[in-house]
């Protein structure tokens, strides 16, 4: 067998992946900013609903996707990073949590904006 070729078997191809601890001490750390942004998405939920108006269908649509959406984005980002190496691991982790910071960036000018849309009356 020539250099080039590559091994003909039942590992050929298989990169190493990481070890448990490892992808759990990486998607633990970063699954506390994850909580995070859930925390605040349903502290901002709860104090919107108990204004005075409370909220509409759409208000309650639109912040209960701002609390399941972080939640999402870690599930994504840990099921298509949990077999990378373990810098393209974090990559991927990090990646999403900018996403969910720039969707509750959305989430939070919509409802200064467009508030009055959410409240029911």
């Amino acid at each position: 067998m020539s250099a080039v070729e590559s091994p003909q078997g039942p590992d050929a191809g298989i990169r190493p992946r990481m070890s448990t601890p490892v992808t759990a001490t990486i998607a633990g750390a970063f699954g506390l900013f994850y909580a995070y942004a859930v925390w605040n998405a349903v502290g901002f939920l709860v104090s919107q609903a108990q204004g005075p108006f409370g909220l509409n269908g759409y208000g309650w649509f639109v912040l209960s996707f701002a609390v399941a959406f972080p939640i999402l984005v870690f599930a994504l980002a840990f099921a298509a990073g949990r077999r990378r190496r373990w810098w393209q691991f974090v990559l991927m982790l990090l990646a999403g949590l900018g996403l969910v910071a720039v969707f509750w960036l959305d989430v939070v000018g919509y409802s200064a904006v467009f508030g009055a849309s959410m409240l029911g009356g």
